[in-house]
């Protein structure tokens, strides 16, 4: 039995990267996983075939996020499969902006629907189905909390406001025994941060340089720390900032 077993879990964007290494390891801990998928349902009913082939249970659900009403249809498609939440984890966002000189505002509404409206009305319209006891856990950034990509403004931006939701919510939760925390990746190898990692012949090595472990980070890196928070080893961690870089800000 695993360490997260008879609970449910809720992963945004899980089709891929960063939310199916998460939803993977949640799995395999013994979690049922709803795989959240935005457009992509091929790519998430492989996601649900891995953890069901490591001996796990999971389902997809399909809603895209940053429209009006998505929160509300995210749920009803959970609740087709499942009568309440253990585990949410806040992984779904847009990755990259473009420059403050070229971003118009459509593109900035549009990266602040999804990074940071979705998440807050998923927990909103999901108070009453996420049980006592329970965890969120937003996925953040480490350019949160520096500038080393300052063409990235308003995608920091929007993970700065996720980080102030979760120290915030921790109190608001915190009578009910749920945890709140941010989880901050640095570089991580996946297909969103393709084109950053092969932009030339030395951009693995630049990345990696970030590091203070002198290498560019793999999802499951992420997807543990992840796991310690959802268990009950992180019962007493709640409200925080959880540097995931690999010491990229030291």
């Amino acid at each position: 039995m695993g360490v997260l077993a008879g609970r449910t879990a809720l992963v945004t964007g899980a089709s891929r990267g960063i939310g199916r290494g998460i939803a993977e390891r949640l799995g395999r801990d013994g979690a049922r996983v709803a795989v959240h998928y935005g457009r992509n349902e091929t790519a998430a009913k492989e996601t649900v075939a891995a953890i069901e082939a490591a001996g796990g249970s999971a389902f997809a659900i399909g809603a895209e996020l940053g429209l009006p009403g998505d929160a509300e249809a995210l749920w009803e498609e959970f609740d087709r499969h499942a009568d309440g939440v253990d585990i949410l984890v806040n992984n779904a966002g847009i990755g990259v902006s473009r420059p403050i000189e070229e971003i118009d505002e459509a593109e900035y509404d549009r990266v602040f629907a999804v990074n940071v409206k979705a998440p807050f009305f998923l927990v909103r319209h999901g108070l009453a189905r996420l049980r006592d006891g329970g965890r969120v856990i937003n996925i953040s950034s480490g350019l949160a909390r520096t500038a080393a990509m300052p063409n990235n403004m308003a995608y920091a931006m929007t993970k700065g406001a996720l980080d102030v939701f979760s120290r915030d919510l921790s109190k608001v939760l915190g009578p009910r025994n749920i945890t709140v925390n941010s989880v901050a990746p640095g570089i991580i190898a996946t297909d969103n941060t393709y084109e950053l990692l092969h932009a030339s012949e030395d951009a693995w090595a630049q990345a990696a340089a970030y590091s203070a472990l002198g290498r560019v980070g793999e999802t499951a890196d992420v997807a543990d720390v992840v796991s310690f928070l959802a268990s009950d080893a992180g019962r007493w961690v709640t409200g925080s900032w959880v540097d995931a870089t690999g010491g990229s800000l030291t």
